[in-house]
C-alpha cells in the first residue's frame, strides 16, 4: 500500500466515527457466554469495558442507539475536563488520572480527542471551594496560576471582569471531544476483540450463577457479570430500585458565532472557562475547531425521559445566555446563534456518581449519576469499576453506595 493510500485510509476510517460505523461492528447475534457485559457504551460504559477487556475477559458493550449518541448523556461535541472540585479531593484525582488517558487516547489519532486550553475560573469573591480547590491544586503538583480583577482583565481583554476580585487558570486542563472520544475508545475496543451489540437491555435475571440478558427481539445473552452503566436510562431499566435515585433532567448548550477574523475567542486566546457568577454557574468553550463559542448555564433542569425528550431549545434559555453574555463577554453580545443542543444530566441527590452492586445480584453493577460532570473521569471509573468486577473482595467507597442515594436533590458536588 503506497503512503498516499494508508492516509486515506486512516482519514476515512478517522472521519467515519463522525458518522455511524457501529452498525457495520456490531454483531447481529450474540456470540457464547461471556465473562462480562457491559449495558451502555456512553463514557462511563465503554471505558470499563475497554478496562475489562485489557485484563484479557471476554466482553461485550451493549447499546441501544449506538455510542455516544445524541440521547445519550455522553452525545454531543464537547466536555470539560478539569482537576478543580473543591474537598472532593477523590475527583481532583480521578480527573487527573483520567487525563493521562484521554491524552494517550487523543495522541493516537490524527484528529484530537483532547485539546489543552487551560481552564480558567473566576469568581466575585475568593471562598472556601476555591481555596480548597487551590490546595488540592497544589498537593496534586497541578500548575495553576491565580489573578486578580487587574490581572485578568490584562490578560483577557475579551471578557468584562466586573464584580471579579479572583480567577485560577489550571494551565494543562481543557476540552473533550465527547462523541469522537467515545467513539474511538468502542472502535478501538472492537478492534481489540470487544462484542458490540446494538439492542435495547432490560432488566437481568440471575440463571445457575449466571446473568442472562434480554435484548429487544426476542435475544438473549449470558455472562458471568454485568455491569449496567446506561446513565439516564438506569432508572427505566431498574424502576423498584433506583427510582428518585438517579433523576434526568432537560439541559440547553448554545454556539454562537464569531466576527470573520476574530481569534479573541478561539485558542489560545481563550481558555475553557467557568463564572461561579455568585452561585449561578455558567461555563463555556471556546470555539473549538470552528464550531463556534459553547455557552451552557450550570442550572439543573425540570426532569425527562432521555427516550421521549424533543430536542429543541427553548427561547427562554437563549435569552438567558445572551443576557449572560452581552455583560461578561460583550464582543459577543449581538453573535449569531449557530447552534443549540438539547441533551440532559443525570443527577444525583448529591452530585455522587453511583457505582455499586445490585442488592439482590451480587455480579451485577449499577453504574451512572454523571449528574453533569462525570465524562471527565470515564477512564478512572472505567478503572475502578472493572477493579471490583475482577476482585470480588473490593468495597466501595461510601459515597458511590447505592444506600447513600436519596430521592430528594441536594447536589454537594460541581
Amino acid at each position: 500500500m503506497s503512503k498516499a493510500e494508508l492516509t486515506l485510509t486512516r482519514r476515512s476510517v478517522v472521519g467515519g466515527l463522525t458518522a455511524a460505523p457501529f452498525a457495520l461492528a456490531a454483531k447481529s447475534a450474540p456470540s457464547g457466554v461471556y465473562d462480562a457485559a457491559v449495558v451502555g457504551a456512553g463514557v462511563f460504559g465503554a471505558w470499563t469495558a475497554w478496562k475489562l477487556a485489557m485484563s484479557g475477559m471476554k466482553i461485550v458493550l451493549i447499546d441501544a442507539y449506538g455510542p455516544a449518541n445524541s440521547r445519550a448523556s455522553s452525545g454531543g461535541e464537547s466536555r470539560v475536563t478539569r482537576i478543580a472540585y473543591g474537598e472532593s479531593e477523590i475527583y481532583s484525582r480521578w480527573a487527573q488520572t483520567a487525563m493521562r488517558d484521554w491524552r494517550a487516547l487523543s495522541e493516537e489519532q490524527e484528529i484530537p480527542v483532547f485539546h489543552r486550553t487551560g481552564v480558567l475560573w473566576f469568581s466575585s469573591a475568593r471562598d472556601d471551594y476555591i481555596d480548597a480547590s487551590l490546595r488540592t491544586l497544589k498537593t496534586l503538583n497541578v500548575a495553576a496560576a491565580t489573578m486578580d480583577q487587574a490581572t485578568l482583565a490584562g490578560q483577557y481583554p475579551q471578557i468584562n471582569f466586573s464584580g471579579v476580585s479572583i480567577g485560577f487558570l489550571e494551565k494543562d486542563s481543557g476540552a473533550l471531544m465527547a462523541r469522537r472520544g467515545v467513539q474511538t475508545l468502542v472502535r478501538k475496543s472492537i478492534d481489540q476483540g470487544v462484542d458490540y451489540i446494538i439492542g435495547k437491555a432490560g432488566a437481568p435475571v440471575q440463571l445457575d450463577g449466571m446473568v442472562r440478558i434480554p435484548l429487544d427481539g426476542g435475544r438473549k445473552l449470558e455472562a458471568a457479570k454485568a455491569v449496567y452503566a446506561c446513565g439516564p436510562w438506569l432508572p427505566k431499566v431498574f424502576p423498584d430500585i433506583i427510582g428518585r435515585r438517579i433523576i434526568p433532567t432537560r439541559q440547553e448548550v448554545f454556539y454562537f458565532g464569531t466576527k470573520a477574523g476574530d481569534t479573541r475567542f478561539s485558542p489560545p486566546a481563550l481558555p475553557v472557562w467557568a463564572d461561579f457568577n455568585d452561585g449561578d454557574i455558567f461555563y463555556g468553550l471556546p470555539d473549538l475547531e470552528s464550531r463556534g463559542f459553547k455557552i451552557a448555564h450550570d442550572a439543573h433542569g425540570p426532569a425527562v425521559d432521555p427516550d421521549k425528550l424533543e430536542r429543541q431549545s427553548s427561547a427562554k434559555s437563549l435569552e438567558r445566555v445572551r443576557d449572560y453574555m452581552a455583560r461578561r463577554f460583550p464582543g459577543l453580545a449581538n453573535a449569531p446563534l449557530l447552534e443549540s443542543r438539547v441533551c440532559q444530566y443525570e443527577n444525583t441527590s448529591s452530585g455522587d456518581f453511583l457505582i455499586d452492586r445490585h442488592p439482590a445480584m451480587e455480579n451485577v453493577w449499577l453504574v451512572g449519576g454523571g449528574s453533569g460532570h462525570g465524562f471527565k473521569h470515564g477512564p478512572s471509573l472505567g478503572a475502578y469499576v472493572a477493579t471490583r468486577v475482577l476482585d470480588d473482595t473490593l468495597t466501595v467507597d461510601a459515597r458511590f453506595r447505592l444506600a447513600s442515594k436519596k430521592s430528594e436533590p441536594a447536589r454537594a458536588v460541581h
